[in-house]
């Protein structure tokens, strides 16, 4: 299977997810949060660098969980710019007709 390259909005989004779970994560250790999640700690040390700026959505929501973060703080957190996304509840974003929108966008 070949991926088609990030766009540059796609990158920018990952590293605001990154920032904003090392946020997060505050003084825990990467190892604890990680363990609590499910992951490996490197699997969270790339998503928090964003090496890895595409995490999978059960991934997005087992870390946050772990973190006592809920799905809607972690879109508005990786929103375009603060406000620019307006969201009812979780799946109810605004977009084009027929047109996904990745998490976070």
């Amino acid at each position: 299977m070949v991926r088609t390259p990030l766009t540059p909005e796609e990158r920018r989004r990952g590293e605001r997810l990154g920032t904003l779970l090392r946020e997060a994560r505050g003084g825990r250790s990467m190892v604890a949060v990680a363990a609590s999640a499910g992951l490996s700690a490197e699997t969270l040390r790339k998503i928090e660098t964003g090496r890895a700026p595409t995490p999978a959505f059960f991934t997005v929501a087992a870390i946050a969980a772990a973190l006592g973060l809920t799905l809607d703080e972690i879109f508005a957190g990786c929103a375009q710019e603060p406000g620019a996304v307006e969201v009812a509840s979780v799946g109810q974003a605004s977009a084009p007709a027929g047109r996904l929108l990745p998490l976070g966008a």
